[in-house]
């Protein structure tokens, strides 16, 4: 069901479909005068654009257990500055990911720019572990925290039963589904509201956090880098936790085709978006320190709880709403974002033909958003989901470093490029080596994981030579093929767009 992929170039200027006069057949067997035309709109503004970072980023990890930094730096002052740096080099990132996005104006993120620079091997290994494991194994564990967290009123004095969790979560994930194959539009306003609830639940700990440190209380400041020392070890592993509660700024880059004016809104969005977050996430985990010693911080497994009882009596029963409401947001912004680098992979040949195309009223990538239905509800089921992300999750960093790393290669190789928006040299060479260096530290520090990691990453290497290059499959295996996908074209009603981009 995977087509010989038509090889993309930044010289040519534009991806090339192929088939693309396949259209769904109308009633009698004609086309219905003066039809719309099947395509992705621009409905991405600048607000939806920050909506998308902002709600993508802040997950649940903020609110439930940012332990993880203090526990590898030592003291209250060395993991505030971690959290600081963690933002500065996410910003890099961000940065870097905007002079790609407005340099080489397409859709699908990591996957798109790698494919330009690197060619078509390492861009399919990139979008088939993604499909296979990391999204939804990643969907799957912030759902579980929705699922967690939206019940958490309802259980107040005894333990939440595991199949409530999981029926509640499999209801957010479908939900989520639906609302992002049916419309752009009511997923974007959606999205722009869950980022007001995150950032009003970070309000309802900061504000109480400065209101404490009016009042005096200071106490856990006091001798701020005393403590345990922070091991070499530790201080990388320390920037590995803060750098994953700050995924999540490259997901506008997944949808840059239906930004609108994306050469202005993408840098402006990142920027904005950034700026935010990074003074968020510091001033929230001041605000723990106001009430909570590092040593209690360290002992809580959910610390926006904690600070809430303390300090907001029975109001402190809304926080676990805000942290659901903050982790569907995540579930929201990741499905819009991820669907459309399914979408341009099988646009470029790199997945089933169905996968790019669209709606013919809904004029949503249909297909693109439900493969992910059934591999995260797999996920959500598994019982080592989360060792699985442990296996991967140094796949991201490598190939996020390998496609800043593209930006450098581009800057030395095409310097007469059109470049709307221009990072100095430093800020992608810095973000790359800090990307490597992590997934370098991450075969030190945990080989055995790490190591299956790598190995299941390497799988895409013999599917790629199977699905991709072999092109004398069986003539009854191409005809089923296309049966199936005329079949599911009939069933889900979509065509594929109908104009080549030429960008």
């Amino acid at each position: 069901m995977v087509r010989k992929p038509v090889v993309s170039t930044i010289s040519n200027g534009g991806y090339l479909q192929g088939n693309a006069n396949r259209r769904l057949p109308a009633k009698g067997g004609k086309e219905p005068p003066g039809q719309e035309k099947v395509m992705l709109k621009k409905k991405i503004t600048l607000l939806r654009g920050i909506s998308i970072i902002i709600g993508t980023i802040i997950g649940a990890g903020i609110f439930i257990s940012p332990k993880g930094v203090l526990q590898n730096t030592g003291s209250v002052g060395m993991s505030l500055i971690i959290w600081t740096v963690c933002g500065v080099l996410s910003l890099f990132g961000a940065l870097s990911y905007a002079e790609l996005g407005t340099t080489i104006k397409k859709s699908g993120g990591h996957y798109t720019y790698i494919l330009e620079v690197f060619g078509p091997l390492p861009a399919f290994i990139r979008v088939w572990v993604e499909l296979l494991i990391i999204r939804p194994a990643s969907t799957a564990v912030i759902s579980l925290a929705f699922g967690r967290y939206i019940l958490e009123p309802f259980f107040i004095n005894c333990e939440i039963p595991e199949h409530a969790i999981k029926l509640i979560t499999a209801v957010g994930i479908t939900v989520v589904m639906v609302l992002n194959s049916t419309t752009v539009s009511w997923s974007a306003r959606i999205q722009i509201f869950l980022t007001f609830c995150k950032l009003t639940a970070i309000l309802i700990i900061i504000v109480p956090g400065v209101m404490q440190l009016i009042k005096g209380q200071t106490q856990h400041f006091k001798d701020a880098f005393s403590g345990r020392d922070a091991s070499i070890m530790g201080l990388p592993l320390a920037f590995y936790y803060g750098m994953y509660a700050y995924a999540g700024w490259f997901y506008l880059n997944f949808v840059t085709e239906e930004v609108e004016n994306p050469e202005k809104t993408i840098p402006l969005a990142i920027c904005i978006s950034m700026a935010i977050v990074t003074t968020g996430y510091v001033l929230t985990n001041v605000a723990y320190f106001t009430t909570i010693s590092a040593e209690e911080l360290l002992l809580s497994n959910a610390v926006a709880v904690t600070f809430s009882e303390r300090l907001l009596g029975n109001f402190s029963l809304a926080v676990p709403i805000f942290v659901a409401l903050s982790c569907f947001g995540s579930m929201n912004g990741g499905v819009f974002a991820v669907s459309r680098l399914f979408y341009v992979a099988s646009r470029e040949g790199h997945l089933p033909e169905i996968l790019s195309m669209i709606h013919v009223r809904k004029h949503t990538p249909l297909p693109a958003v439900i493969v992910l239905h059934p591999l995260t509800m797999i996920m959500l089921f598994s019982a080592d989901l989360y060792s699985l992300l442990n296996f991967l999750s140094f796949a991201r960093w490598l190939f996020i470093g390998l496609a800043v790393a593209g930006l450098i290669y581009l800057r030395y190789k095409r310097p007469d490029m059109h470049r709307p928006f221009k990072v100095p040299l430093f800020i992608p060479t810095l973000f790359s080596f800090t990307c490597f260096f992590v997934v370098a530290l991450s075969f030190y520090a945990d080989p055995f994981s790490t190591g299956i990691g790598f190995v299941i990453t390497l799988t895409g290497v013999p599917a790629y030579y199977l699905f991709i290059i072999w092109d004398r499959k069986p003539r009854w295996f191409r005809r089923m093929s296309d049966r199936i996908t005329r079949t599911l074209q009939i069933i889900l009603e979509v065509v594929p767009e109908e104009d080549c981009h030429k960008l």
